[in-house]
């Protein structure tokens, strides 16, 4: 009797603890309006920079095409810096829809073996570049502003707006 009481207060005992293991978390099902034709913009810009380190920017082309966007780039940060790009796409009244930042297309990060046979990677400083990027096009965005970040409180200097047909 005495072993089955324990057989059952263990029993007892060990789901208590798992029970109190188990995660509290709250699964909230997210149901966002799905966007019917998603599309993408390919942007494509000339940059440069003068002996001032003041960037400018010459527009190439654009193209835009239906699909998803699947940001796998390493060209976009959530962390900008001095230098860097912040891509905005504006409604037709030039309210921001969206945003990205991009970093600095000047700054190319390259990986190369050194003598020992390690790998080592260098930054190169360019003066001037083509800069090819995709975003998911907003339904409403008629401008795409890019703007030079300047400081570290994010404040932004323009450098193009692009009009979208």
């Amino acid at each position: 009797m005495v072993i089955k009481i324990r057989k059952y207060l263990c029993l007892a005992v060990f789901t208590a603890i798992l029970c109190a293991c188990a995660s509290k978390k709250v699964v909230i099902d997210k149901q966002t309006e799905p966007v019917t034709n998603p599309k993408l913009i390919f942007l494509n810009y000339k940059v440069s920079q003068n002996d001032a380190h003041q960037k400018n920017m010459q527009f190439v082309s654009y193209n835009i095409v239906e699909g998803s966007f699947k940001n796998s780039s390493f060209m976009f940060t959530d962390h900008p810096e001095i230098g860097d790009l912040k891509c905005i796409q504006l409604n037709k009244d030039s309210i921001p829809t969206d945003f990205i930042f991009i970093k600095n297309p000047l700054f190319k990060t390259i990986e190369y073996l050194n003598d020992s046979l390690i790998f080592d990677s260098k930054i190169m400083r360019l003066k001037n570049t083509t800069l090819s990027f995709k975003l998911p096009l907003h339904t409403e965005t008629k401008f795409i502003a890019i703007k030079e970040v300047i400081d570290s409180l994010q404040s932004t200097k323009p450098l193009i707006t692009t009009t979208l047909n």
